[in-house]
């Protein structure tokens, strides 16, 4: 034992024999019945990770599970964090070897007592075995004393957090890590004496924090509600506090505390009040549309540094990524929804997901689909004129089709053997195509039929788990429609339909129009869904039709008799989902010259009143071109050069912008590119200062800002960098102009100082320095530097930043650096596996994307076949991540002439 611990805390040991007994706020769950014993009677191997086979005998075996865990945390992060853990639970058998997850070292495990006797430390394979005559049936108490794992402590200089889904918890501590063993923990935290913390749980109230000497603090948590491991969750550091009083609402009686690190006086004072309310507005709406009033203790929040992601649903402990948070007086639109939404999907996961979760990992997705769903609700109400229908196409159709259309497409629903591979079930899937497939069943069903069935499944299985099945079973019971038959290819089976039209016109009406799909790979497959076509006519009527497209070819009979409209617009309500037609038989045909094809679609984009049936077409558009369909990248980028100055909402402008900037740098040759430069910079400025509305000009210049290639348009963006004076109407703040300097830096702009030195001196904020201070030799000019930093990513230690390290190599492979960069590639690869061996869920998708995002050359692509090729036996859904990172550049090759 480590002498500091035992001179501070020499009470600790006989802690967690003396403390009472952590129990359950909530009654056990029911031991499972004895038909699912049978199948687990056979001894459970002894293997890394946590076997379905492991998971299945614990869940029969143990009930009444709770934890009380005490760290000693030191001030330097290099030192190791000092623990003592006492487990207690009910058994059903000793018949085998009871197995707690520990995937750490085994010399950091220092002593073990069962049930008050001394046990020999058995560690192998990730576990610390239990011998079964240490055990007995009924209570059971079980001691270690251990030096915690780092790998999941996410240890600063002066702040630390954990991150433990999916099963990162056996990374910290030893513990039965599976989703459905939840228990209560009882958390005592030893800090330096300026930290504070922030648990699952509310501080004892007669033993708040009090002192253990000068330096040292204590923070003792009262128990926990009932949780998953992943859940469990605190956060502890130099901070600022920020509460929002005591409401009537839904925490009424408690105060929300927020802690953060934010420096900036205006980002304060502009956002405070909105965090707290958009969460008390999340709450309200949840409470009232599940029936239930919010299932926990206390709801705190943490705003992280550059946290791995968006925000993590941690029972009363809500964990945000700060910057998503903290906005300015130069916020867009987009911004401003992108943080309600993730507030509201985070407040979501509070009913779906931590009262009611998952068995078992492979339904992972339906406390994601379920939040992201809730969301898109919520945020229609609480942000005065959000177009919820219209975010709904934004946010999620693209990035659902991102993936779907690749040959590592993955469905929905995806077996899962063992929970170490459960992170790479995580994706543009679960979180972007499962809404919009949930939005479909419940269009199917009718909004209070579907509002019923999950208030019926939330009421049922509070505080407990279930599965997706036990879900279907409920809704299948309130819908005529075969819904076992419709979750069969919607949510077992990757990939989405195409669909294709025949029209029949005589005497200038429509005598025919019946519509096809197939699935994209070929198969005879069939997506049950309802969507809509609009015909347009030339004085500005229109007609809109609903399609019940239930059977591989459908026949619109509403549409017999109908005027031959000047055009047909497919999924004009941005609904269906899958490739749609253009309509190629009336004034867009394939013959047309690419300027009167650009034109012609312009002239369509502009008579469609609705910005959803504009956003639909822009996005159905794009994908028929990476489809190679109806017209190339090329007539696509002079579509949107035409709308640059006509489109003026906002987030149909974001969406065509990124469109524009995909298309010019992913699927133009550089020759074509440099010859477009001036006259698409031209047109850009130009759309900027005709366009009234503050936060369109700012996505107009940022769309500048990534095209520009002249040198006078590099000349101008360093003006305003330089004397910190933006366009007329825009407002730029201090992350716009690190932004912006970075965009200069990989340009290699010949400044008269270096631009990134005097960048950092602008700075004020310490954790936005240091992300600086890390990107800075990913952009340096001199290869050799960038060769080095480069090289360093294959030390573990040099990637735990993940969001820094996915930024530098965003610029590492920019396109202007990509001759350059490519050499990397084979290496960036070999490193993938151990990536996600020690990296968070979103760490390997987000290396390959940044690594791969932008190269379209022919060597590039043969490095990621030849790569495929030679690993025959590569992890599955390693391979599928690889196949969707290398979408684009593998359809470049098709593309780019």
């Amino acid at each position: 034992m480590n002498r500091r611990y035992t001179m501070l805390r020499p009470w600790a040991a006989g802690l967690l024999l003396a403390t009472a007994a952590c129990t359950s706020t909530r009654p056990p769950q029911p031991l499972d019945a004895p038909k699912e014993a049978e199948t687990v009677a056979a001894a459970v191997r002894v293997e890394p990770g946590v076997s379905q086979a492991l998971a299945r005998y614990r869940r029969q075996q143990l009930r009444g599970l709770s934890y009380a865990l005490t760290l000693l945390v030191p001030a330097d992060k290099q030192q190791d964090v000092q623990a003592t853990e006492t487990i207690r639970f009910q058994l059903k058998s000793t018949a085998q070897p009871l197995q707690l997850d520990f995937k750490e070292q085994t010399e950091r495990l220092q002593q073990l007592t069962v049930n008050g006797r001394s046990v020999p430390i058995d560690h192998r394979q990730e576990h610390l075995i239990i011998p079964a005559a240490a055990l007995r049936a009924g209570p059971n108490e079980i001691s270690i004393h251990f030096r915690a794992g780092n790998l999941s402590l996410n240890r600063n200089d002066d702040f630390l957090y954990t991150l433990l889904v999916p099963d990162r918890a056996r990374t910290v501590f030893p513990v039965f890590d599976q989703p459905d063993l939840k228990a209560s923990f009882q958390l005592t935290l030893d800090v330096p004496s300026d930290w504070q913390a922030l648990a699952n749980a509310p501080l004892y109230p007669d033993r708040r924090v009090y002192p253990v000497n000068d330096s040292v603090y204590t923070y003792s948590f009262a128990p926990s509600d009932t949780i998953s491991t992943y859940l469990f969750s605190f956060v502890a550091g130099k901070f600022q506090t920020a509460e929002s009083p005591a409401t009537d609402g839904p925490l009424a009686g408690r105060n929300m505390r927020l802690l953060h690190r934010e420096t900036d006086p205006d980002k304060l004072r502009l956002s405070l009040g909105p965090i707290f309310q958009i969460h008390r507005d999340a709450l309200a709406f949840l409470e009232d549309y599940t029936a239930l009033p919010y299932p926990f203790k206390k709801l705190d929040l943490a705003a992280l540094p550059d946290f791995q992601y968006g925000g993590m649903e941690h029972v009363g402990a809500i964990d945000y990524r700060a910057s998503t948070l903290f906005l300015d007086a130069g916020a867009t639109q987009d911004q401003l929804l992108a943080r309600s939404s993730l507030i509201s999907h985070e407040t979501a996961h509070m009913w779906f997901g931590d009262l009611v979760t998952m068995r078992w990992f492979d339904d992972v997705w339906m406390k994601e689909v379920f939040a992201n769903f809730m969301a898109d609700k919520i945020t229609q109400r609480a942000v005065p004129g959000a177009n919820y229908d219209l975010k709904f196409v934004v946010d999620h159709y693209p990035a659902a089709y991102a993936v779907d259309r690749t040959a590592g497409a993955n469905p929905i629903r995806q077996p899962l053997d063992n929970l170490q591979d459960a992170g790479s079930l995580y994706g543009g899937i679960i979180y972007h195509k499962a809404p919009i497939m949930m939005r479909q069943l419940e269009r199917l069903m009718g909004e209070e039929a579907f509002r019923d069935g999950l208030r019926e499944y939330l009421h049922r299985y509070a505080h407990g788990n279930a599965t997706w099945p036990d879900l279907i079973q409920i809704l299948d019971a309130r819908t005529p429609a075969d819904l076992q038959a419709w979750n069969q290819v919607w949510v077992n089976q990757p990939g989405r339909p195409v669909f294709d039209y025949e029209l029949q016109l005589k005497d200038g009406k429509i005598s025919q129009l019946e519509l096809t799909q197939k699935a994209e790979d070929g198969s005879d497959r069939l997506w049950p869904q309802l969507f809509e076509v609009l015909l347009v006519y030339p004085d500005g009527r229109t007609k809109e039709l609903t399609v019940n497209m239930n059977q591989p070819r459908v026949q619109l009979s509403e549409a017999v008799g109908a005027p031959a409209p000047q055009f047909m617009l497919f999924n004009s309500t941005g609904l269906g989902y899958g490739v749609f037609p253009m309509d190629d038989q009336l004034n867009v045909r394939l013959e047309y010259r690419y300027d009167a094809l650009a034109k012609a679609l312009g002239r369509n984009l502009a008579q469609l009143p609705s910005p959803v049936a504009r956003a639909a077409s822009y996005v159905n558009l794009y994908e028929n071109v990476l489809n190679g369909r109806y017209l190339a990248p090329r007539p696509l980028l002079n579509v949107y050069r035409q709308r640059l100055p006509l489109e003026r909402e906002e987030l149909n402008l974001k969406l065509m912008t990124s469109q524009l900037t995909d298309i010019y740098w992913k699927l133009l040759t550089p020759a074509q590119r440099t010859a477009l430069a001036p006259t698409l910079e031209r047109e850009l400025w130009q759309a900027l200062a005709q366009n009234p509305a503050p936060n369109q000009k700012k996505l107009l210049f940022k769309a500048y800002q990534s095209v520009a290639l002249t040198q006078d348009a590099q000349t101008r963006l360093y003006r305003i960098w330089d004397q910190q004076q933006p366009p007329a109407g825009v407002t730029l703040t201090e992350d716009d102009y690190t932004a912006l300097a970075l965009a200069l830096a990989v340009r290699d702009y010949p400044a008269p100082a270096p631009i990134l030195a005097r960048q950092l001196t602008r700075i004020k904020n310490p954790d936005r320095q240091r992300r600086l201070q890390f990107l800075l030799p990913a952009l340096a000019p001199e290869p050799a530097t960038r060769d080095a930093f480069f090289a360093s990513l294959s030390d573990e230690q040099n990637r735990e930043k993940e969001a820094w390290v996915t930024a530098a190599l965003g610029y590492l492979h920019h396109p202007l650096r990509a001759a350059a960069s490519e050499k990397y590639l084979p290496q960036s690869l070999a490193l993938l596996e151990e990536i996600q061996r020690t990296g968070d869920i979103f760490f390997p998708y987000d290396w390959l994307r940044a690594t791969l995002g932008y190269y379209q050359t022919p060597t590039a692509a043969r490095t990621v076949r030849d790569f495929l090729a030679a690993h025959p036996q590569y992890n599955p859904r390693l391979r599928a991540k690889l196949q969707q990172a290398a979408d684009d550049l593998l359809r470049a090759e098709k593309l780019v002439r």
